[in-house]
């Protein structure tokens, strides 16, 4: 029997990808101003992807937990839990319309994403647009998991 190989996504892929769309976005709201209704959206957007970053490594700790290698699961765990931190604590701000906050939360969140090159931004606004609305009228994230 020969071996099967996934191809597809993976939680190293979907993390990666997220990442990538932080730093362009991080990228992006260092060369403007003020925050204006992009801006929002793109804040709402770090959001977004800041909890999918939290979520594969959830994914992926459990793989671990699953075959009993828990020390390797919370260590995983450990090193990444700076990403939900950082979602639940810009949402607050966005709730809360604290805008002159943001850019200090965002510098903050540069040394996670300094590993990753952005040659050319490859994400246009069609990705972020219409994100503060949704992160608007969803329900709050108040809960730790």
């Amino acid at each position: 029997m020969s071996r099967i190989i996934r191809t597809g996504e993976t939680p190293a892929k979907r993390r990666n990808a997220h990442r990538r769309s932080c730093a362009e976005v991080l990228r992006l709201l260092a060369q403007r101003a003020s925050f204006d209704r992009e801006e929002r959206d793109m804040a709402a957007f770090m959001v977004f992807n800041l909890r999918g970053i939290h979520a594969t490594i959830e994914e992926s700790a459990q793989a671990w937990d699953d075959r009993g290698y828990w020390k390797k699961a919370e260590a995983l765990r450990n090193k990444w839990r700076w990403s939900r931190k950082a979602a639940k604590k810009l949402e607050a701000l966005i709730r809360r319309q604290a805008w002159e906050e943001i850019p200090t939360e965002f510098v903050g969140l540069i040394p996670y994403f300094q590993d990753i090159t952005i040659a050319t931004v490859t994400r246009s606004a069609d990705w972020w647009c219409g994100a503060y609305k949704a992160l608007l009228e969803e329900e709050p994230q108040g809960h730790l998991r």
